[in-house]
């Protein structure tokens, strides 16, 4: 009965301990967004977005992105989307994130985005208006508003 007991305790707290990070089920994100800028070297843009997720949450979100590298160019996207790595909730999305920027364009302007927060990846694309050239490093933040 002694063991019966213990293993009924270990295992027990085994559920405890491990139970609700192994049942939390992940939740797909993805990012719908306008966001505009400029770059002379140093590159900053700012804009809203709206994250969506396969589990009901959703949230309106600020944007904003600083860094350098070889850039210079002025861009405006407008409905540019994006995708986020599995999560357990929204706001494991919210903060910032390590980004690498590609943008080109003259009249019409690509901007692509890869970066990352810790274990959550994101990667946006968007099509717009500029005159714009290069590639930046730097920081990409998302806010609740």
């Amino acid at each position: 009965m002694r063991r019966f007991l213990t293993i009924a305790l270990l295992m027990t707290a085994c559920v405890l301990i491990d139970g609700p990070a192994a049942s939390a089920q992940l939740t797909k994100c993805h990012i719908s967004y306008d966001l505009e800028g400029w770059s002379v070297f140093y590159k900053t843009s700012k804009g809203t977005g709206r994250i969506t997720c396969s589990n009901g949450q959703s949230g309106n979100v600020s944007l904003s992105a600083r860094g350098g590298g070889v850039t210079l160019g002025k861009f405006k996207v407008i409905g540019g989307k994006g995708t986020f790595s599995s999560v357990r909730d929204i706001a494991d999305l919210y903060g910032t994130y390590a980004a690498a920027t590609v943008h080109a364009g003259v009249g019409g302007s690509t901007d692509a985005r890869a970066m990352a927060k810790g274990e959550v990846n994101l990667t946006l694309a968007g099509t717009g208006q500029g005159l714009n050239l290069g590639v930046a490093f730097g920081g990409f933040t998302i806010q609740s508003r």
